[in-house]
C-alpha cells in the first residue's frame, strides 16, 4: 500500500469517528443543573460567626475598632488555622482571645 492511500483512509476514520461522537453527544439530552448542597446553606444561617463577620463587613470601617468585630476576626483566623476546632461554641459565649 502506498503511504499516501494509508493517510488518506487514516484521515477519513478520524473524521467519521468525530462526527460519530458530535452526533451521539448532540442527540443526549441536557442534564438538569446540579443543586448547591443543603449543609452550606443551613450553615450559614445559623453560624453565629459568620452573622457576626457579616455584620463586621457592613458597618466598614467602624469595623477594625469594635470589640465584637475583633473577636469575630480573632476567631475566623482561628477557625482557619485549625479546622478541627469548635468555633461556634467560643464565639457564642463570648470568650475573647485575651480571656485564654
Amino acid at each position: 500500500m502506498d503511504s499516501k492511500l494509508l493517510a488518506r483512509i487514516g484521515a477519513v476514520v478520524f473524521i467519521a469517528i468525530a462526527i460519530t461522537m458530535t452526533a451521539i453527544e448532540m442527540s443526549r439530552a441536557p442534564e438538569p443543573p446540579r443543586a448547591e448542597p443543603a449543609a452550606v446553606a443551613d450553615t450559614s444561617a445559623t453560624d453565629p460567626l459568620l452573622i457576626e463577620l457579616r455584620r463586621c463587613q457592613s458597618i466598614g470601617a467602624a469595623g477594625a475598632s469594635d470589640p465584637d468585630c475583633l473577636r469575630a476576626w480573632a476567631e475566623n483566623r482561628r477557625r482557619f488555622l485549625a479546622p478541627g476546632a469548635r468555633p461556634a461554641a467560643r464565639i457564642a459565649d463570648g470568650v475573647t482571645p485575651q480571656e485564654k
